[in-house]
């Protein structure tokens, strides 16, 4: 769901919204923020460090094992079922224990003091709230557990530029802790990931000033439909026009309906991608390749559903999806050109005539041993394939670009947010 790998993830003319000014939706400043887990990091081993401000390691029966100063380093590895520790201390010999129960806590210290906020820093980033590290198969998971709205100013500002208009960033607040609070899983270890495989959060360092105050200024703020949470998805940019849910996923949700985008300021409003023969060989290895693919059916808004790819060695049906993941299309908004290879040079002068028909030469014809040597049998050049397409992402909610645009013509985020999730409220979580 980032913009990232494109600096930040032709529009239909449409009246847009009304653009009266609502009431204004009361920020509840003082309602507890709901606590989301988010799995940063998997990996056989982890490497953490303390910031500015003391913290503890405890197991998971809350009792604490080891204090960790400003700026000590902890090794957390597997042995067998349980965990080892290594602490890595400013001053003093390293220091190893064993957790028995597979689970380590790191939290601010209850000792620490001078009022410095509590951060611990993993491969490099920082983050604030509180650590699980648990086992799982051969790997551990980092879970940071974490106030929604210390949560969202690093995923607003990892998700969009911090330069955008305020009325953007806000639309990508509210859509984000949507998203993040109906992600809620209590039976499972953790409820988001950390990547675009659920929405982008980088730690501290993604915040700034503006995406703070975005999310301050929409504090509690979420999209309902009916009584619940809508599936606040979003996208980069849609080429234009976004998808219904129903065309690509199982159910059609009713906010989440085709609509024009405004995303003409994207860099992927429309991109193009040659893909070379040995690379279609690497994506299609059951047929040795590729020299056709036929779009068999698409949604309303032109998206592939389903394609048949011909190669050498045979057919493949293919969805949309299966396509892009295969050719690492931005989008199933796309086309398929096939360039033919270079044609092959010139055949060479032809052969002297003298000899060809004497006895002898009239003998190696007949026996097949002379034969012109721009006939010789030659395998058939691979082609290479232009891809023509519109947008990055699956098309379907909000479109970050879309926002972008719909902020510079003056739309606050409730006109925003209402365009992309159509027939959904904004209220506070407090309330439902």
């Amino acid at each position: 769901m980032s913009l990232l790998r494109f600096g930040w993830r032709a529009g239909l003319p449409l009246a847009l919204l009304p653009a009266a000014v609502a009431a204004p939706i009361p920020i509840e400043a003082r309602a507890p923020a709901p606590v989301v887990r988010v799995l940063l990091q998997e990996a056989p081993s982890l490497e953490l460090e303390a910031g500015s401000a003391a913290l503890r390691l405890g197991d998971g029966a809350g009792r604490t094992l080891l204090e960790l100063a400003p700026g000590d380093r902890l090794q957390l590895v597997r042995s067998g079922a349980a965990l080892e520790a290594r602490l890595q201390g400013s001053a003093g010999s390293p220091r190893r224990l064993s957790l028995p129960s597979g689970q380590a806590w790191i939290e601010p210290s209850q000792s620490q003091a001078g009022g410095r906020e509590a951060m611990l820093t993993l491969q490099q980033r920082r983050y604030r709230g509180r650590l699980l590290v648990r086992s799982e198969g051969d790997r551990l998971q980092a879970i940071n557990l974490i106030d929604v709205e210390s949560y969202l100013p690093s995923v607003v500002g990892s998700e969009m530029p911090a330069s955008w208009p305020l009325a953007a960033l806000r639309a990508q607040a509210v859509a984000a802790r949507t998203y993040a609070l109906r992600q809620r899983r209590p039976a499972a270890p953790f409820d988001l990931k950390a990547t675009v495989a659920s929405q982008v959060y980088k730690g501290v360092e993604s915040e700034t000033d503006s995406t703070r105050e975005a999310v301050r200024s929409t504090r509690s703020q979420v999209l309902v439909h009916g009584s619940a949470l809508i599936n606040a998805v979003f996208h980069s940019s849609s080429g234009g026009l976004t998808e219904n849910s129903g065309e690509i996923w199982r159910q059609q949700l009713p906010y989440l309906v085709s609509v024009p985008d405004f995303d003409q300021a994207s860099p992927v409003h429309a991109w193009q991608l040659r893909i070379e023969p040995d690379r279609l060989a690497r994506a299609f290895r059951e047929i040795d390749g590729a020299f056709r693919i036929e779009v068999l059916s698409t949604t309303s808004s032109g998206r592939i559903r389903q394609a048949r790819v011909t190669g050498p060695g045979g057919t493949l049906l293919l969805t949309g999806a299966e396509l892009r993941q295969r050719l690492g299309l931005r989008s199933t908004l796309a086309r398929f050109d096939f360039e033919a290879p270079r044609s092959a040079p010139f055949p060479p002068p032809l052969p002297s005539l003298q000899g060809m028909f004497t006895p002898e030469g009239i003998r190696s014809l007949a026996s097949g041993l002379v034969q012109a040597p721009w006939q010789s049998p030659r395998p058939p050049a691979a082609p290479t394939l232009l891809v023509s397409g519109r947008g990055y992402g699956h098309g379907v909610g909000m479109s970050q670009w879309g926002a972008y645009g719909l902020a510079l013509r003056g739309e606050d985020y409730r006109q925003i947010l209402k365009h992309y999730y159509q027939g959904a409220r904004i209220l506070p979580y407090t309330s439902l």
